[in-house]
Parts: C-alpha cells; structure tokens; sequence
C-alpha cells in the first residue's frame, strides 16, 4: 500500500560551522495550499529565495512555519574593525568635506556606527549557506518522516470506517428486501381496504380494474422506495477511496471529493428511509463520513 502524508508535524534541525550554528524548525499544520511564512535573522535574509523553493520542491500543501536562528560562538567570532570598509568611509568624508568645508569630522561613535565598519567575522551570508542548506534539509526530512507516521495513523483510521460503512451497507441489502415486501403489503392491504368499497359498486370500474390501479399505485411507491441504486454507488465510492489510499501520494483532495459523493447517496438513502432500520443505517452511514471528512482535512 502507497504512503499518504499527514500536514501535521514538526522537527528541528541544527548544522555548525566555525563560530556559528544554525537552528531550523518547522512546524505544519492542515491548510487548502501550500502556505509558507519563514522567519530569518537579517544575516540570513539573502538566502530566504532558496529556501522557499526547496520548501515548494518537497511539499504540497499545508501551512509550515520556519524558524531559523544563529547562534554565535563569541570566542571564536570576536568583533573586529573591518579596514578596507573604514578607508571607504574615511574616502567619501573626505570628499564630502571638500564640497561643504564647514562639516564637522565624523566622531568615533559616527564611525563604528557605519554599517560593515564592525565585523564579527560570521556575518557573511555565504558563510552560512552551507550548514543553513544541512539544517534545512535535515529538518525538512525528520518533518516528511513525522507526516508520513501520522498519515499511516491516518491512513488505518479512514479503512476502518470503510470496513464500517460496509457493514452498514451489507446489512442494509439483507434487510432491504424484506422491508420492501412488508411496506408494499402494508400498502397493498389500506389501499384494498380503502378503495375496494368504495369503488366496487361503480358502473364505470371494475373490481379487476380497481386491483389493477392499485398494484400500479403499489409498484410506483416499490419503485420510489427502491434504494438499490444508492447503495451500489456508496459501494462504488468506498472501493474507489479505498483504490486512493492503496495509490499514496497526495491524495486528500481527490478523498475530500469522494466524501461529498458518499454523504450525496447517504443523504439520498435517507430521504428514501421508509423503515426505522434504514433511517439509522443513514445516521450511521452519515456519522462514519463525517468522522472520514474530519480526518481527510490533515491529509496532504
């Protein structure tokens, strides 16, 4: 039997590298698309494109959370003046005290303000690529891996309610019959004892006529009663989810279809109920779908 995947999960992944590692976490749950909202530090903004496009690559749907975080090794990443970022700065001052002579110098605190004059020596985003790229797919792994459990769980949950409606339905087509035979006597008899009097005395029907008008009225209720054609299609509807899950893969949207097909027919069978046991096969049958639909929302 194919794997199908649930959108619910979470993992949690870390890569190091020299002064710094990387924490990714991910956390999904059930949505219509695929939904993505990730949070970087600044350092690692440059690299959010990637991402997004490995996270598309691996999943289908479902609204996933990413967090990622940098944590720094201050021993090993001390901050330090970076020289070529400070001759730059010294440059364009000079040349703009040249075109307004009356500016004051920059002050000290003006200096080590300027972006990239202080380094920590772990700032650059290439530095970082590679253990956020580790982390990253190790957490999108140990995350397929946790859907895929909960999926199974899903998965055995959803044929058990097969096997249930089944049952309903097998049930159902050895009391049907016998329910059908009893309502069409019932009828048979009121009617016969409703219109034979009345109308055996009338020069225009005969007592032949009357019987015939009578098992027409009989057969037309038998027909309207009739809930063969209802159950072979909600037959139909479980061998196909059953075929679904047996295939794998993304597979909730094609199931959350075939529930509004299945709760279609049990809605049917109930407006057609004429015998208390076919009213609470339909509440049955109509409580397993639900209960289906419910669990089909996770599936990717």
């Amino acid at each position: 039997m194919g794997a199908v995947a649930s959108m619910t999960g979470f993992a949690a992944a870390g890569a190091a590298t020299p002064g710094a590692t990387v924490s990714v976490e991910l956390k999904s749950v059930n949505a219509r698309f695929l939904e993505l909202a990730i949070r970087l530090p600044d350092e690692l903004r440059a690299l959010e494109a990637g991402a997004r496009e490995l996270l598309g690559s691996r999943l289908a749907r479902g609204k996933v959370d990413v967090r990622v975080t940098v944590t720094r090794d201050t021993s090993a990443s001390e901050p330090r003046l970076n020289r070529a970022a400070l001759a730059r700065l010294a440059a364009i001052a000079a040349e703009a005290q040249a075109v307004v002579p009356v500016a004051g110098a920059l002050g000290l605190a003006d200096i080590l303000r300027w972006p990239g004059v202080i380094e920590s020596g772990g700032d650059d985003a290439e530095q970082l690529r590679e253990p956020f790229g580790r982390a990253l797919e190790q957490a999108l792994e140990l995350l397929a891996q946790a859907r895929l459990r909960e999926g199974s769980a899903l998965q055995s949950a959803l044929l058990e309610r097969c096997e249930g409606i089944d049952r309903i339905l097998a049930d159902l087509r050895a009391q049907v019959p016998a329910i059908l035979a009893m309502l069409v006597r019932k009828l048979q008899e009121r009617l016969s004892q409703a219109l034979v009097p009345a109308l055996s005395g009338s020069n225009h029907l005969s007592r032949e006529e009357v019987n015939d008008r009578i098992r027409q009225e009989v057969t037309l209720y038998g027909m309207r009663a009739d809930v063969d054609e209802e159950l072979q299609r909600l037959g139909t509807h479980v061998v196909e989810v059953r075929r679904v899950l047996s295939a794998g893969g993304a597979v909730g949207r094609r199931l959350d279809f075939l529930m509004q097909e299945l709760n279609r027919e049990a809605n049917t069978l109930g407006s057609k109920a004429s015998a208390i046991e076919m009213t609470n096969a339909a509440v049955e049958l109509k409580l397993l779908i639900e209960q289906m639909r419910e669990q089909i929302q996770n599936l990717e």
